[in-house]
């Protein structure tokens, strides 16, 4: 499909750029037959004003103290038809011309019975004009010399043209490669979701499945007695759950310049809140909470969509702070944004997975995050929530330091004025 879209763009590119092309070089030569016309009328006539004497092609060097003086350079000749008849060519003529083309073309200008006009069969122009005592006298100009002028015109043109073509051809692939990375990186990341979601999903499914099989395979047996299976069954159907709306979070707010429902919140009572409710999970697992929140921090947003992004960190970060770890989450305003780090002590991630973390579904260790129930949808939507709120989200790791999540959200002013989104 990508490959044919990039075709499609080239082509279309292509395609205008030729109509350009042709428009510019069609009306070129256009323009240019009809100055070449022109100048034959105009050279044609100037023959008829100097008594017959054609302009003729030198150069003539002015004496001292005069002009420099240029004269035509197209073939003209003239001709005298006397009273009785006979044709006379006039002398000076830079043309040779036969008794016979002479005679054909008297001949036709005689049929023509215009004062001016084309003879195409003899590739001439003309002109003539009637003499007070009789005489008609006839201006002819060769056009070989506008074909030659038009078929230079044209053969540079062509030249030009397809130079030009070949140009923009690759700029056109250049600018199909480029405008359509987003598109292939969108087309990517869309087929490795589906794929992504698909076998997380064939997890849980194979599970209900095989306890729903060994159900049906003992259909006298009660209820009581088949607890066990359908507590895997519950249990594997609410991971699916979880999973779907995890995806239909993502899909629901990708693309999102801004929060639907958003207004005014208190994010330091919102973050306090949130770290209230990990304690006792912290406690649970051994870890030691601390928190460290300046108060009256407040933003534009939703509320629902930044107390999540405060619980996946939350959560993220007491899972892995190890035995007997620590978690330290700190709110401070730093100029005109809220800056909320969470850090957690335990083993640090790898260089190599930082820039991955939050891509859908990835996980650093699948096993591990399988045990604790993750499917790797929590940063991602972290991220994206915070995208959402015109802030972004950072993550550094060392074995000194630990694990970083750096959050930075713009920071309404205490009055009343806050970013609108």
């Amino acid at each position: 499909m990508l490959r044919r879209l990039r075709l499609k763009f080239i082509l279309t590119n292509m395609l205008l750029v030729t109509v350009v092309l042709l428009a510019v070089f069609g009306a070129l030569m256009i323009s240019t037959a009809q100055q070449l016309e022109r100048e034959s009328a105009a050279a044609m006539k100037l023959a008829l004003r100097q008594d017959g004497i054609p302009p003729q092609l030198e150069l003539h060097l002015p004496d001292q103290g005069g002009a420099r003086e240029w004269r035509w350079a197209i073939p003209v000749f003239c001709i005298t038809i006397q009273k009785d008849g006979t044709i006379t060519l006039e002398e000076g003529s830079q043309v040779k011309v036969t008794e016979e083309t002479l005679a054909q073309a008297v001949q036709a200008v005689r049929d023509a019975q215009t004062p001016s006009g084309t003879l195409q069969n003899l590739g001439l122009r003309f002109q003539q004009e009637q003499l007070s005592d009789g005489r008609v006298r006839i201006a002819f100009s060769d056009l070989s010399w506008e074909r030659a002028s038009l078929g230079r015109l044209m053969l540079n043109s062509l030249l030009i043209g397809g130079a030009a073509l070949a140009v923009f051809f690759a700029i056109s692939l250049f600018l199909a490669r480029l405008s359509l990375k987003p598109v292939e990186r969108a087309w990517t990341q869309q087929r490795q979701f589906v794929a992504d979601a698909s076998h997380e999903l064939k997890t849980p499914l194979t599970v209900i499945l095989a306890n729903t099989g060994i159900m049906a395979a003992h259909p006298d047996a009660t209820v009581s007695s088949q607890r066990k299976w359908l507590g895997y069954i519950q249990e594997e159907a609410q991971r699916m759950k979880e999973l779907v709306e995890d995806m239909l979070f993502l899909a629901k707010h990708d693309g999102a310049e801004r929060p639907k429902d958003s207004r005014t919140v208190n994010f330091s009572d919102l973050v306090t809140g949130c770290v209230l409710r990990f304690e006792s999970v912290a406690f649970e697992r051994q870890v030691e909470l601390n928190s460290h929140i300046q108060p009256d921090l407040s933003l534009s947003g939703e509320p629902d969509s930044l107390e999540r992004l405060v619980m996946i960190l939350l959560d993220n970060a007491v899972k892995y702070a190890g035995e007997a770890g620590r978690v330290d989450v700190d709110l401070s305003r730093r100029q005109e944004r809220a800056v909320l780090s969470v850090r957690n002590t335990g083993e640090p991630i790898p260089p190599e997975h930082l820039e991955h973390l939050f891509e859908r579904f990835y996980r650093v260790d699948g096993s591990r995050s399988r045990k604790e129930g993750g499917y790797g949808l929590g940063l991602a939507i972290a991220h994206t929530i915070a995208q959402s709120h015109r802030g972004q989200i950072e993550v550094r790791s060392s074995r000194e330091e630990g694990t970083v999540f750096t959050v930075t959200l713009p920071h309404g002013r205490t009055e009343g004025k806050f970013p609108v989104f």
